[in-house]
């Protein structure tokens, strides 16, 4: 069971990446997918949450007016649409997995390697 992040990189403020979650051994509609991001010193925090069917939608407040998160169940992937970046959303992205909505880090069982996005000029 793995789940593998990238998309990343080094993006200017106002920049518009896409992140991919692939899932391989497993599969990601069968669980409630989750976007995480820690900065350097801060905890990790959920970013936003996609729920088993596409009903079940969660943004930080801080992302919830630039990201968008969905499912592409034909290729096991879900992404994380990223718009108007600024330098505060750097961190290291990861895409985690659990068996029911929620923001709590505990109920997440796999998680991927995480990829990190750096906005700056």
């Amino acid at each position: 069971v793995q789940l593998q992040a990238s998309g990343g990189g080094l993006v200017q403020p106002g920049g518009s990446p896409r992140l991919s979650c692939a899932a391989s051994g497993f599969r990601l509609d069968d669980y409630v997918i989750g976007w995480f991001r820690q900065a350097p010193g801060q905890d990790r925090e959920l970013v936003s949450c996609i729920g088993k069917s596409e009903g079940g939608l969660y943004y930080g407040n801080s992302v919830k007016t630039r990201f968008t998160i969905s499912r592409d169940n034909a290729k096991n992937t879900v992404y994380l649409q990223m718009n108007s970046l600024k330098p505060e959303d750097t961190a290291v992205y990861y895409c985690a997995a659990a068996s029911n909505m929620g923001r709590a880090r505990t109920i997440y069982d796999y998680w991927g390697q995480g990829t990190l996005v750096t906005v700056s000029s």
